[in-house]
């Protein structure tokens, strides 16, 4: 039997990684950029009003603290303005948040500072120079960097990237992932089942946690355990993918059935993993390109922790992600738990924060039965034992692996 340590290097040794693309700004959130963006103009673009006011050149109002200074109002400049003005000494101009500053100008009164008169405005407080002022390059300066190659690119990055004025970046692109579920008993959710059969569970629960990851998700479907129909479906998404998963036939008559039919595409190395749930479980490199393909079992709980474990580390390590394992704590247990000797076990719970300290507490969901899939609806935590543990009593400390990033 196979530790999971082993078969996640055995996994994470086979990422592909997609070449980087060239896409919009407004698609490049969750993605990681592929270059550096130089910013090829200041920001801001010129010196600008920081508040409502009046330009003026602050050696006018130094004064304005023992006497208030009255100084003539000689225009308006508003936001977007492309007129360009000049302020004489002893002037003002009436400013908008945003709005250039004429030249000479060197500060802005806030209106509170002031009288507000349109036409000869009384300043009663003196302003430093720079004081109010958005300065030209104060944020990025023309040459800097605005984002590196490497960085996450959320909603500050695209906006930081519209603002140096790039409407489009190069990006890791999100790693194409299909699913496909293997089953004679299996029916659409659009159909009525019949005797003996059941819903396609599988596709569509692990396309959704192969897009919560961050792929690009080809939800295939049903394939029947026609050898030539399996084996035509799976050779023609090995050539769109840079995943595949196939749910169903990981063991006995329907696992080697599932071999048999894809042996000409590469080997499937199916094997016992030290896991509980999910142990029996497939993974090789299949067709020309050796696109990473697994093997899950059909059972949807241990088909989703087994994905959990193994393939969305490798979604993330293919998006370019340094760390693509979920984040863990220390909890201390509410219920005591019990686990399989020899086996790590991922135990479904609800983690929680102790209202007097802060402190994580994690609370066990239900039974461990791998065909108990309301718990799991009702998770945000897999509680975590060792190969050595097979008891845990309440008030221990246990470690707890994220599932839902609002826990």
């Amino acid at each position: 039997m196979r530790s999971v340590d082993e078969q996640l290097a055995r996994v994470l040794a086979a990422a592909v990684r997609p070449a980087p693309v060239r896409v919009a700004i407004s698609e490049a959130q969750g993605l990681l950029c592929a270059e550096e963006v130089v910013a090829e103009q200041a920001l801001p673009g010129f010196d600008q009003a920081a508040v409502d006011g009046y330009a003026v050149r602050s050696v006018d109002v130094q004064t304005a603290a023992d006497e208030s200074t009255v100084l003539p109002v000689v225009g308006e400049i508003p936001v977007g303005s492309r007129q360009p003005r000049r302020l004489q000494p002893g002037q003002a101009v009436r400013v908008a948040t945003g709005a250039p500053l004429p030249t000479l100008a060197d500060a802005v009164v806030p209106l509170e500072y002031t009288d507000e008169h349109p036409a000869k405005v009384t300043v009663r407080r003196p302003v430093p120079s720079a004081a109010f002022v958005r300065r030209t390059g104060e944020d990025v300066q023309t040459g800097d960097v605005a984002v590196r190659r490497g960085s996450p690119i959320g909603a500050a990055q695209v906006g930081l990237l519209a603002a140096v004025g790039r409407n489009k970046v190069l990006v890791h692109p999100r790693p194409r992932v299909s699913v496909i579920s293997v089953g004679d008993e299996l029916v659409d959710v659009d159909r009525t089942p019949g005797q003996g059969q059941v819903y396609d569970v599988n596709s569509y629960a692990l396309a959704a946690a192969a897009r919560d990851a961050g792929a690009e998700v080809a939800r295939v479907g049903i394939a029947n355990s026609d050898p030539r129909r399996l084996h035509e479906i799976v050779e023609g998404r090995l050539l769109l993918s840079e995943i595949v998963v196939i749910a169903g036939g990981a063991g006995g008559a329907a696992g080697n059935e599932v071999r048999a039919s894809l042996a000409d595409l590469g080997e499937l190395d199916v094997t016992r993993v030290a896991m509980q749930p999910g142990s029996v479980q497939g993974f090789g490199r299949l067709g020309p390109d050796e696109i990473p393909t697994f093997v899950l079992p059909g059972n949807p709980v241990s088909a989703l922790v087994v994905f959990e474990v193994l393939v969305r580390p490798l979604v993330r390590a293919a998006l370019g992600k340094l760390n693509p394992h979920r984040r863990s704590v220390s909890a201390e247990l509410l219920s005591p738990i019990t686990s399989t000797q020899g086996r790590r076990g991922f135990h479904r719970g609800q983690l929680l924060r102790d209202p007097k300290n802060g402190s994580y507490l994690v609370q066990p969901l239900g039974t461990s039965g791998s065909h108990l899939l309301a718990s799991l609806a009702e998770a945000n935590c897999l509680v975590v034992l060792d190969e050595d543990t097979t008891e845990v009593g309440a008030g221990e400390q246990v470690q707890v692996r994220f599932l839902s990033q609002r826990a």
